[in-house]
């Protein structure tokens, strides 16, 4: 749930100077044993920077995660990276027994036999020609159909390369006139395993899920973050801010709003926003809660109390007790702003350099309610 704080810096140094009494103020006066109770300091100034903080969960970057499927379908016959591995680009990540890439191999080998056989049989009757033992009609007959066996071993070629062969592994199929139906898939880009399904002996197929590996860049992780509907305005595309997570406390890690949901979730009245964290150690981890803090505004100099000279009433009123002699304590009743880091920021009621009861302004208040004074 966000909700807002303010960081606040050393108050300056102030002169003291009395309080103001006010008609129909209440006050209240302690003896020696009294004071004892309680600490009186001077009213000053603190710098406030108006922040908003959500809370959410950090989740891989599915612009930077691919899962990796099978071309065609075949049997795995070995599966290499863990989960957790780096692997790099073009790295092999599986095998499969492929029943497709054996067909293709075949054909491949049958048509650099056939292209074999018709430029000899050419060659022949070229040579037979030359003695007047074959017409010009054969050797025509002869050379179409070299270029169409020509033809056909191209595109045996190429439907291998489709494969992922190169050239050389071409022509060593067809040297050796022996197919290898061992297909490897490849990693497209450089990152981490984040998942793993393969296993040696199942049976794969292009687009079936699950999908045999799953291969993330984990320099960037997303932030999901729910906020109220009422704080909308306050988020916008691009800003950037400070995330942290508890399994590094003190830890900020930079990151910029990319997505603010389009509807409001009626159940929560809540939106979600998006947010893109950078991680270049790759320290944050999928499924981690985080939070997330925004800066929203300049920052503010106001006149500034520690809270516990604040007292929240039994009217629901604010009250702060103001003294000129350390004797006799005057409430003031106070208008109280941002508050932050053990200090109020005072709208109202008070002014710098007015000493007030700073520790034990509760005590006052009980007193003049006519609570226990002892």
């Amino acid at each position: 749930m966000g909700f807002a704080f303010f960081l606040a810096k050393k108050p300056a140094e102030v002169k003291p100077v009395a309080a103001e009494t006010v008609p129909g103020e209440l006050a209240v006066d302690l003896n020696e044993k009294q004071l004892q109770a309680i600490k009186i300091g001077v009213v000053g100034t603190r710098t406030f920077v108006i922040e908003r903080q959500a809370v959410g969960t950090i989740d891989f970057n599915q612009n930077r995660l691919t899962q990796v499927f099978t071309p065609y379908q075949g049997r795995i016959i070995a599966a290499l990276p863990n989960v957790g591995d780096r692997v790099e680009k073009d790295q092999v990540l599986f095998t499969i027994d492929s029943p497709d890439l054996l067909n293709a191999e075949s054909a491949l080998i049958a048509a650099a036999g056939v292209l074999k056989l018709q430029n000899a049989t050419l060659a022949r009757a070229q040579k037979m020609k030359s003695f007047g033992g074959a017409s010009q009609q054969a050797v025509d007959q002869s050379a179409s159909d070299q270029q169409t066996a020509e033809g056909n071993l191209k595109s045996a070629r190429d439907a291998v390369r489709i494969f992922g062969k190169t050239d050389e592994e071409i022509d060593n199929i067809i040297a050796l006139r022996k197919a290898d139906p061992r297909l490897v898939v490849k990693s497209p880009m450089t990152g981490y395993v984040t998942t793993r399904n393969a296993a040696p002996g199942l049976f794969v197929q292009p687009g079936v899920a699950p999908p045999p590996f799953t291969v993330a860049d984990l320099s960037t992780m997303w932030l999901f973050a729910n906020v109220p509907e009422t704080e909308t305005p306050l988020f916008k595309v691009g800003q950037r801010l400070k995330a942290h997570v508890a399994a590094y406390p003190g830890r900020d890690f930079d990151g910029t709003i990319t997505v603010l949901g389009p509807s409001v979730d009626p159940n929560t009245r809540r939106i979600f926003v998006r947010s893109e964290i950078e991680d270049p150690q790759h320290l944050l981890r999928g499924g981690m809660f985080a939070d997330f803090t925004i800066r929203l505004d300049d920052a503010v100099n106001a006149t500034a109390v520690p809270a516990a000279a604040v007292v929240r009433e039994g009217d629901g009123s604010m009250s702060a007790w103001t003294t000129k002699d350390d004797r006799h304590f005057v409430r003031r009743t106070v208008k109280v702003g941002h508050i932050q880091e053990g200090y109020d920021q005072i709208l109202e009621g008070l002014k710098r350099g007015e000493r007030v009861v700073v520790e034990g302004a509760v005590f006052l208040s009980n007193k003049l309610a006519g609570g226990s004074t002892d």
